[in-house]
């Protein structure tokens, strides 16, 4: 009798250990698909090599737009305008994602963006210069805003 309660413990003991190998291997296998990063997490290295083969170009002189008729914001919500010490921000929205641009004496400039959900930035040009843009990319398209100086306050272009 002592002897099968032993081989019973074991029993329990060698299928308890496999069921928790298991469950720990289908947590790992599932939380990395769902905590992933889109295009994978990327190290200091990476992102050094990219900042200095992108770098920023020097200021242009400052130049006057030619007047021209106001050009409407990009599709999505209305712009925000702040007045800053060094210029008029203005943020844009469009389903690929959103950014916020600044009329400063060198010319306009990308303070910040960010993809919306299920869109990444795909190109940037932050200026300053005549005028500046970002491309998002998703599954549902592709959307770009191009924005540029007019009177001192930050406009969106519309696509070509």
């Amino acid at each position: 009798m002592p002897r099968r309660s032993l081989l019973v413990v074991a029993g329990w003991l060698a299928t308890a250990t496999v069921a928790t190998l298991i469950g720990m291997g289908a947590i790992r296998l599932v939380g990395d698909s769902i905590t992933g990063t889109p295009g994978g997490v990327r190290s200091e290295d990476e992102i050094a090599r990219d900042l200095e083969a992108d770098p920023v170009p020097p200021p242009s002189p400052p130049s006057t737009p030619a007047p021209t008729a106001a050009v409407p914001p990009a599709t999505g919500s209305a712009p925000t305008m702040t007045p800053t010490s060094t210029g008029t921000r203005r943020s844009f929205t469009t389903a690929g994602g959103s950014a916020v641009a600044e009329c400063t004496p060198q010319g306009i400039r990308l303070v910040s963006w960010a993809p919306a959900q299920g869109f990444r930035v795909r190109d940037v040009d932050r200026g300053p210069d005549d005028d500046v843009e970002v491309r998002f990319e998703g599954a549902a398209g592709a959307y770009e805003l191009k924005v540029r100086c007019l009177g001192g306050e930050p406009v969106s272009e519309p696509d070509d």
